[in-house]
């Protein structure tokens, strides 16, 4: 079993513009996420960053919203806060598997997420997770989200030389005139 091993942990991500999160929190165990908020919540104060906080079910309801919210929003990056605790059938494994997969995929395709979404065994190890002043799970989710804003911002703007592609407003269609008008 894990125990309380010194790892990492990165400096603060920083930013010369403003930063806007959404975090997407299931309460399915209402103290553990409210721990949860409370962390991701001082992390991205602490950056300087603003956030926005909604509530879904679960935790397979939290990769949907994030996916609505990034088609109809203007958010920089997410956090995705919650607990899965194992109960006594296999729905452990699909909620966990699910939400997992689908916020992968969505960070595979460019979206900045923070995943703390608790998997746990037990209510205990839950609660040592979400505390603030132990692991404080919440905190490193908001923060990974952040550095993956400032690495978005990094290279965004990068768009020429070997290895970067031109946004698509910079390509062209051969023969087109850019919307001037010919009588």
């Amino acid at each position: 079993m894990a125990g309380h091993e010194t790892h990492y942990i990165m400096p603060r991500a920083e930013f010369d513009k403003s930063v806007k999160l959404l975090i997407v929190v299931s309460p399915y165990y209402k103290d553990i996420a409210d721990n949860l908020v409370a962390g991701a919540a001082a992390e991205i104060e602490a950056a300087g960053a603003t956030y926005e906080l909604i509530q879904v079910p679960g935790a397979l309801e939290i990769p949907t919203a994030i996916a609505i919210a990034d088609r109809t929003s203007n958010f920089d990056g997410y956090v995705a806060l919650g607990c899965v605790i194992r109960g006594e059938t296999t729905h452990y494994e699909t909620v966990c598997n699910d939400s997992s997969r689908a916020i992968q995929l969505m960070g595979l395709q460019g979206l900045c997420i923070g995943n703390g979404i608790l998997t746990v065994e037990n209510r205990k190890q839950a609660e040592v997770r979400a505390d603030t002043a132990d692991q404080n799970k919440g905190g490193g989710a908001a923060a990974a989200a952040l550095h993956l804003i400032a690495l978005t911002r990094k290279w965004g703007d990068q768009t020429k030389g070997i290895g970067f592609k031109a946004p698509s407003e910079a390509y062209r269609i051969a023969g087109t005139d850019n919307g001037s008008t010919s009588a």
